[in-house]
């Protein structure tokens, strides 16, 4: 039995899309954005009250990298991941866990910008140090994109990091990055992703949130 736990606009949409491109049967729990993911019964399965977590073959998994890593070796045959020993596995690796570098920029803007409903919580100098950053972050796929993926053939590492670019296009404009906006225009064209953009209400109200202006 695999089951995901997910929320709508979340680190879990990397696990959700990764679990489709797989093409294997699971169950789904999606939950509200809210306090429900600190109370029972989902408590006792992740205590963080975060998403993802994943059940499989009677784990409980709750880190998105870690998901990613066993079920391309759970499922070897899709061929998403890169063995031990590929020439690629390094690199693999390495964008797998560049996804997390990349959100949790992403997710301090979000704290920013959609958490903090009260306008005297927020800091205009975060919003730019965090969208400066996360540009930061953006600019190294940029540079590091060669080809049609970022190795030499679609993987999990395109399903991640391309996950944590959909929802940095919430704050800073994807379109300065030219490599980067082709690579993603060819992932979101892919129909797995498409299963995996929210079906109703997500985190985001907006499909973008300028920094605010840093008062003089």
């Amino acid at each position: 039995m695999i089951r995901l736990h997910h929320c709508h606009q979340t680190r879990s949409m990397r696990s959700l899309w990764l679990l489709y491109e797989l093409g294997v049967d699971f169950d789904l729990q999606v939950y509200p954005f809210d306090k429900t993911l600190r109370d029972e019964p989902y408590r006792s399965l992740n205590p963080t009250g975060r998403v993802p977590t994943l059940e499989i073959d009677g784990l409980v998994i709750t880190e998105s990298g870690a998901i990613a890593e066993y079920l391309c070796d759970r499922f070897p045959a899709v061929g998403l991941g890169r063995d031990p020993g590929d020439d690629e596995r390094a690199a693999w690796l390495n964008w797998i866990h560049f996804a997390e570098t990349i959100s949790q920029h992403t997710a301090a803007l979000t704290q920013q910008h959609v958490a903090l409903y009260e306008d005297h919580m927020r800091s205009p100098i975060v919003m730019q140090l965090e969208a400066k950053r996360l540009a930061k972050t953006l600019a190294t796929i940029e540079a590091g994109l060669t080809g049609d993926y970022l190795l030499s053939r679609f993987s999990a590492a395109d399903v991640g990091v391309g996950q944590a670019v959909y929802m940095a296009g919430h704050f800073v404009e994807l379109t300065q990055f030219p490599k980067l906006s082709i690579w993603f225009d060819r992932l979101q064209a892919r129909a797995a992703y498409q299963k995996s953009l929210p079906d109703g209400p997500g985190l985001y109200e907006k499909e973008f949130y300028p920094p605010w202006e840093v008062p003089s």
